[in-house]
């Protein structure tokens, strides 16, 4: 439990406010994904990481499936076959930025 919280208040940290204001979206979504998809990601979401595909442009329907439940959406053809992703509820809330993110070029 204790662990939940660190990690959530590392997160909310992640969110604050920049020195312009609020961050859009896609800002907060890039710092969500570099604090914890990295580690198996590339930082460079067009690229392959060093065990997980690049994930650039992939939906929200997808990133939900993925950290929620480490599925794929009914048709969805796996970049890659392993079965490595581990599941993240505790990104639930931030589904919308990442994918925010995630959707940019």
């Amino acid at each position: 439990m204790r662990r939940k919280r660190i990690l959530a208040g590392a997160i909310l940290l992640t969110l604050g406010c920049g020195q312009g204001g609020e961050r859009s979206p896609a800002e907060q979504g890039q710092r969500i994904y570099v604090a914890n998809c990295t580690a198996c990601h590339n930082p460079n979401p067009v690229l392959d990481g060093t065990l997980g595909p690049a994930v650039a442009g992939s939906s929200r329907a997808l990133i939900e499936a993925r950290l929620l439940r480490a599925e794929y959406p009914p048709g969805y053809t796996p970049k890659r076959p392993t079965q490595q992703m581990v599941v993240m509820p505790y990104l639930e809330p931030y589904i919308d930025v990442l994918a925010a993110y995630l959707a940019e070029p």
